[in-house]
């Protein structure tokens, strides 16, 4: 599976960026989407992840009511949807993808077989 993601960018923050994670290849390999996120100095954590069937959505707690994930199965394509942005938003968003994944593991980076090249968002105060 080789994943694109685009999007990125400078906003104010209060501002809104959308985010998008084109899939391609054997993308039947992967039943799960997620964006990740690195900030400077900072390990990489979850931001949210969709299952492909069903379309179940899971985020991390400090961009719940603030981001939205969805996807378009017809395009192979996964949105990350980010309102209200705050400065600690700032960092590379990472889309990842993988097969089988567990609820339990669904935030873990460790879990995602393939990842995309990434994409900068800034949020300046």
């Amino acid at each position: 599976v080789q994943l694109q993601a685009y999007g990125g960018g400078l906003v104010q923050a209060g501002g809104f960026l959308s985010l998008s994670c084109a899939a391609s290849g054997r993308t039947f390999d992967a039943n799960t989407m997620a964006w990740f996120r690195r900030g400077q100095g900072k390990e990489r954590e979850f931001v949210a992840a969709i299952r492909w069937s069903g379309g179940s959505t899971y985020y991390a707690d400090s961009v719940k009511g603030r981001f939205a994930i969805s996807r378009d199965n017809a395009k192979n394509t996964v949105l990350l949807q980010m309102n209200g942005l705050k400065p600690e938003d700032t960092a590379v968003y990472y889309c990842a993808a993988a097969r089988g994944v567990i609820l339990s593991y669904i935030r873990r980076p460790d879990t995602y077989n393939y990842w995309g090249q990434g994409t900068e968002v800034t949020v300046s105060s």
